[in-house]
């Protein structure tokens, strides 16, 4: 049995500093660059998620070989996930810089169609999100909001509730 494989060709400091920066930059990407899901993953985004993955797996590599380095990049991407997970917990910065804010999609009965563009979203998407959230009137909706996670949030008029 050839022990090579256990052997480290790249530096496992190298490989660190390499995760790290593919990390962020990603984090970056999808966090500022790229929208908000509106509760479903597309064959785009599956697609778009495995060619990131191909694209920036050599610059995160750097020619690595062994099985002890492809361990050092794993765990350096969960370690910077778990981080980031805990210190959104912990402290509300992280959490408002790692989170995108609720958006206001509607407010008293009309429709902020800018918020709407932002997201890419039509007026169908929006009214078949109301009423999956128990709202058949537009003018029933006092706030909604696309939350960070893409899900929607509906506050109706004081003594209507939704019934989803």
């Amino acid at each position: 049995m050839d022990l090579s494989i256990f052997a480290f060709n790249v530096p496992p400091l190298e490989l660190v500093v390499r995760g790290t920066l593919i990390y962020w930059f990603l984090f970056a990407l999808f966090r500022f660059v790229l929208r908000r899901d509106v509760g479903s993953v597309g064959i785009a985004d599956v697609l778009l998620v495995v060619l990131i993955a191909d694209a920036s797996q050599n610059a995160m590599a750097g020619g690595y070989d062994t099985v002890p380095e492809g361990c050092v990049l794993v765990l350096t991407l969960m370690g910077w996930n778990w981080l980031l997970d805990w210190a959104s917990f912990r402290f509300d910065a992280v959490r408002r810089f790692a989170e995108p804010p609720p958006l206001l999609l509607v407010r008293d009965g009309r429709v902020l169609h800018r918020n709407l563009r932002q997201e890419f979203l039509t007026l169908d998407d929006l009214q078949s999100q109301l009423r999956q959230n128990g709202v058949s009137n537009l003018a029933d909706v006092r706030r909604a909001f696309m939350e960070s996670d893409g899900r929607f949030s509906v506050i109706t008029r004081e003594g209507q509730r939704p019934q989803g």
